[in-house]
């Protein structure tokens, strides 16, 4: 596809995506509130490259916290010219090391085709993935390919999740729909990323859920990313304003969800 048609098909992927998700987010329930005297945050990480196990939980170690880390198998091992994708052996380390380990789908698509293509079976072959990478513990919480969620697959995932994060820049605290969880994303330029510390503020202010979503932490990142610098200053921070720092699954059973 000519590069002029391909970026009009990324614009109109993008436009669909914001309009199913806000669908979603208007009409779909049943809801939940974050009922917490305590701010929540969690530090998600999504595709997971190699530099999210060696430079983001090692970080989040080092100040005792652990993360969720939404795996899709068929990204495993893969090099790209900026990243390369962990591999089974790295996410059998992570959980090994306490992090939770969450569903991605398999094939990284958007929800919306993998509909078409079989939902079901995707997942399926996705916990199936992780199994035989060593992860004993199964998915409980699944995160959107592109942050993209689709009305048909809300029953199939939340027959088999207890939340489903999309993204949605915005603090969960009222009427929460457990399948349209809201994240915030770390991600370039650099500067808004360290910026970031003012979600905490907020959080801290009037305690509710802040969910972080990011992919590679490394010295130069994606645009998807930030540095190890910016995360540790992030983790640090919500340390420093009182936060409760909990993988998702954590998150839930601290709330009663």
């Amino acid at each position: 596809m000519p590069d002029g048609l391909g970026n009009i098909a990324a614009k109109i992927d993008a436009r669909i995506d914001r309009l199913a998700n806000r669908l979603l987010w208007t009409v779909a329930g049943p809801r939940r509130d974050v009922e917490t005297d305590v701010p929540i945050v969690s530090f998600t990480f999504d595709d997971v490259p190699d530099s999210a196990l060696f430079e983001g939980a090692a970080i989040l170690e080092k100040h005792g916290v652990r993360g969720t880390f939404y795996i899709a198998g068929s990204l495993a091992s893969q090099v790209e010219p900026d990243r390369t994708l962990i591999s089974p052996e790295g996410c059998r380390e992570l959980a090994e090391r306490g992090h939770e380990i969450g569903c991605h789908t398999f094939a990284h698509r958007r929800i919306r085709d993998l509909v078409a293509d079989g939902l079901a079976a995707d997942l399926d072959r996705n916990a199936g993935y992780l199994t035989e990478a060593g992860i004993e513990t199964p998915a409980h919480n699944f995160a959107f390919p592109y942050n993209a969620a689709w009305p048909t697959a809300r029953r199939e995932l939340r027959r088999r999740y207890r939340t489903c994060r999309a993204g949605g820049e915005e603090i969960n605290r009222k009427n929460v729909d457990p399948v349209m969880l809201k994240g915030i994303e770390i991600r370039q330029p650099e500067d808004y990323a360290a910026s970031l510390t003012s979600w905490i503020d907020d959080v801290a202010a009037m305690p509710g859920w802040l969910v972080f979503i990011t992919h590679d932490i490394a010295p130069r990142p994606t645009p998807y990313g930030c540095t190890p610098d910016t995360l540790d200053c992030l983790v640090a921070y919500a340390k420093e304003k009182g936060c409760r720092i909990l993988p998702v699954d954590g998150a839930l059973d601290l709330l009663g969800w």
